[in-house]
């Protein structure tokens, strides 16, 4: 198991995501995000998904709403025997043009880091297979 494990997805907000008033998307599906990322790196380094056990810190910094796309990038800082210590970061890279028109849109030139966080995930000794 190698430190500097990597990945990345993203994914585009759609109204069913919008928790509140003005579409504005829960922090929580960011989160989400974080997770499905921490499980690819589970994968990628031992061949198991692990089990996500502790966030340390997060941080929202931008809002996120229906119709943006967000990129969620994680990294693998440090390992134990069983523990993956991970840092994320979530970027709007795309957002809506509802003033243009209704399908209208923008890739933005410089990614809005709408939040950061760090945490830890576990993977048994016994379901470890190192993949790298």
């Amino acid at each position: 198991m190698s430190t500097g494990t990597k990945a990345v997805i993203r994914l585009r907000m759609s109204s069913h995501d919008a928790h509140y008033g003005g579409n504005l998307v829960d922090g929580a599906r960011i989160l989400g995000l974080f997770g499905d990322v921490a499980t690819e790196l589970c994968i990628r380094s031992d061949g198991d998904e692990g089990l996500f056990r502790a966030y340390d810190s997060v941080e929202f910094l931008a809002p996120v709403y229906a119709g943006d796309f967000i990129e969620a990038e994680g990294e693998i800082v440090s390992a134990g025997n069983t523990s993956r210590k991970m840092r994320f970061e979530a970027r709007k890279v795309i957002k809506p043009r509802p003033d243009v028109n209704d399908s209208a849109a923008d890739v933005l030139a410089d990614p809005v880091v709408v939040c950061r966080a760090t945490g830890t995930c576990v993977v048994p000794k016994d379901k470890q297979r190192g993949q790298t």
